[in-house]
């Protein structure tokens, strides 16, 4: 499962910013399109604050939709899986958003 690794670089990341403060709540973006399992990077986020001055922390996961351009028509079009097919039918299609993987913010106690 590689959101545990994601879930414990998150909390590496937060706590070499907050130190020893609490944290109450942890805030990220995870594109549709980047292959992170939200409910599984939850479960990881549990298990990875454990111990750690986020124990208790909410993880609040925002999920933005995937956008692509279509090489062959042009059209510029939204995606919410990855099948990676334009409506036009082409699959010449590139990624322009959805594969973002960031932390947002941070609420300390």
């Amino acid at each position: 499962m590689h959101e545990l690794a994601i879930a414990e670089s998150l909390v590496a990341a937060v706590l070499e910013r907050t130190e020893d403060q609490r944290v109450t709540a942890v805030r990220i973006r995870v594109g549709r399109l980047s292959g992170v399992v939200p409910d599984a990077l939850d479960f990881a986020f549990e298990i990875a604050v454990a111990g750690t001055p986020l124990e208790g922390a909410t993880l609040e996961i925002e999920q933005p939709t995937g956008r692509a351009s279509c090489r062959t028509c042009g059209q510029d079009f939204g995606l919410v899986d990855l099948i990676l097919l334009c409506p036009c039918g082409s699959a010449d299609v590139e990624v322009l958003a959805g594969r973002e993987l960031m932390l947002g913010s941070v609420e300390v106690a």
